[in-house]
């Protein structure tokens, strides 16, 4: 090239830069499908009472993909969390029934919770077994020891909504809001910065993306994958007294129903199911996807048992989106595109 030679600087694309903020992908589908709703289905959703219906089921599942984002971000997997939310579920009706125990029984739940978490990520880093496999197994242990424990039976605590607890934690803001959805956002941005600004997010992102980068680069990979299914036992235990409290009944398979939507919720958001990359944003909006999927349909008339369909749907179209946008050459049809227009 010429001393005199003038090179164009490439300007920045701003609608690929608008996309490369996090979530922004999700919440794209998300908004597309609340309009979409309110085209099939105006007399739900042109109005605000679907909408708080979702503020009220939405926080346990989004508090338990909080967290699984976090566990697959390391690149590993927890299955048992559906048995811990039982658990906790059960220990909080328990103590409040039998002992009218409120904040204690909070607490026992909570530590329930975490230390299942622990025992998780003993069995995970001691054992040496892959963490699918070591936790489909601790649901199992967990849950049969719940039935042992609980006899089958279920416990309902209709008393709990003259409590303050009930108040603070699931009470309606202004007779309207869901008290819990605050909680949630709070917990969104508490887990949001400690993936991306606090040091066990960084350790918790170079062991997903490399266990060989993370040893040479000195981290306690054992110490940090077992405070990260401790912090998911607490999570999943919290999960299931919001659960408990808004609902003021305890069942066996409580949570049972959440394994797939969470699961689904964490990798719609755009976490990576290879690890070494969380996208907390992203598993907000998901959660509320799945949500506004199960309710739109109904309220659109479209049969129930199409809705498993829909949200398989729509994980594919939003795992493609967020692959195209981090990383279009991961999508083989984009490659392939791109190769072609090139040539």
């Amino acid at each position: 090239m010429s001393a005199g030679a003038h090179v164009t600087p490439t300007r920045p694309n701003p609608v690929a830069g608008f996309f490369k903020i996090e979530g922004t992908a999700t919440a794209l589908v998300f908004l597309v499908l609340i309009v979409l709703f309110m085209i099939t289905a105006p007399r739900a959703f042109l109005g605000y009472r679907v909408y708080m219906s979702f503020m009220a089921s939405v926080p346990p599942p989004l508090i338990i993909a909080l967290g699984l984002t976090l566990v697959a971000t390391a690149g590993e997997m927890d299955l048992s969390f559906p048995s811990v939310v039982a658990f906790a579920s059960y220990v909080f009706g328990f103590l409040f029934q039998q002992y009218d125990m409120t904040w204690l029984a909070l607490l026992a739940a909570l530590a329930v919770g975490t230390a299942m978490g622990f025992v998780n990520g003993l069995v995970v880093t001691k054992l040496g077994i892959p963490s699918m496999i070591a936790t489909l197994a601790m649901m199992f242990l967990w849950g049969g020891l719940l039935t042992v424990m609980s006899n089958g039976v279920s416990i309902a605590i209709p008393d709990i909504q003259q409590t303050l607890l009930n108040t603070i934690m699931v009470g309606r803001i202004g007779g309207i809001f869901p008290a819990q959805m605050l909680w949630a956002i709070a917990l969104s941005v508490f887990i949001w910065h400690l993936l991306n600004r606090h040091r066990f997010g960084e350790n918790i992102l170079f062991i997903g993306d490399s266990l060989k980068v993370a040893k040479v680069v000195g981290i306690q990979i054992d110490r940090e994958k077992i405070k990260l299914f401790t912090l998911m036992g607490l999570l999943s235990g919290l999960a299931g007294v919001f659960l408990t409290v808004e609902t003021t009944t305890y069942f066996n398979q409580q949570g049972a129903g959440y394994l797939l939507t969470v699961i689904a919720a964490v990798f719609i958001g755009g976490t990576s199911i290879f690890g070494g990359s969380g996208k907390v944003a992203g598993t907000v909006f998901a959660s509320l996807i799945v949500a506004v999927i199960e309710a739109g349909l109904v309220a659109s008339g479209v049969q129930g048992f199409w809705t498993r369909f829909y949200i398989g749907l729509v994980f594919i179209i939003s795992v493609v989106m967020n692959t195209a946008i981090e990383d279009p050459d991961k999508v083989p049809l984009i490659k392939s595109l791109r190769s072609r227009m090139r040539q």
